[in-house]
């Protein structure tokens, strides 16, 4: 069982990150809140969910223990795996989702891709009693704004939303139209909007 991976940060995009330890490459997989917390650290500490199964042998790795203990709360809801809680860690930072399944916000929940009515509803019915247990710190890392041309932005946001399993073409429309609204947005913000629109 690996608790947690340090070393060299020495390859990263919204999806995955590559941590270098004692001569070995690990690709982890990150949710956005992650991908901010350590982006431009040359040097990382990410806990770990290893999720094995038949055809794959999967990490996940969160930049706080916090954020790892939801993502094992919302994997025990039937229905959802280790990519939707994933998702929903990409579009609600930790204090958010407590917030929304303590206050029983369906609706806000039905905005994550993948998220239906029944199964926002079960995630708030089933997790509700537990995340007080959590102590989720509301101060959370702010984003980190990351001044780039906005091709890279561009191309970062769509090749993250392939990797997380949306479609090219709808993906590059939406994330064309929200970099035209919002010229200045970070990669976090353009990928962020564009989970709530595809």
């Amino acid at each position: 069982m690996i608790e947690y991976i340090k070393g060299e940060l020495t390859e990263i995009t919204p999806a995955l990150a590559v941590i270098e330890c004692n001569g070995v490459g690990y690709g982890v997989n990150v949710s956005l809140n992650t991908y901010s917390a350590i982006q431009g650290k040359k040097n990382v500490k990410l806990y770990i969910y290893e999720a094995i199964r038949e055809d794959a042998y999967v990490l996940y790795g969160f930049a706080s223990k916090q954020e790892r203990e939801l993502f094992l709360l919302l994997i025990t809801v039937s229905g959802i795996g280790g990519n939707t809680a994933r998702m929903i860690l990409s579009a609600l930072s930790p204090s958010e989702l407590c917030n929304v399944i303590s206050s029983g916000n369906e609706k806000l929940l039905k905005t994550v891709k993948g998220i239906g009515l029944k199964t926002a509803q079960r995630i708030i019915v089933e997790l509700k009693d537990k995340i007080a247990t959590i102590g989720v710190d509301s101060a959370m890392p702010v984003s980190t704004v990351v001044s780039s041309v906005q091709t890279e932005i561009y191309e970062e946001a769509v090749s993250a939303l392939t990797m997380l399993g949306f479609a090219q073409a709808p993906s590059q429309k939406v994330v064309a139209s929200i970099l035209k609204e919002e010229p200045d947005a970070a990669v976090e913000k353009v990928i962020k909007l564009a989970l709530k629109r595809l």
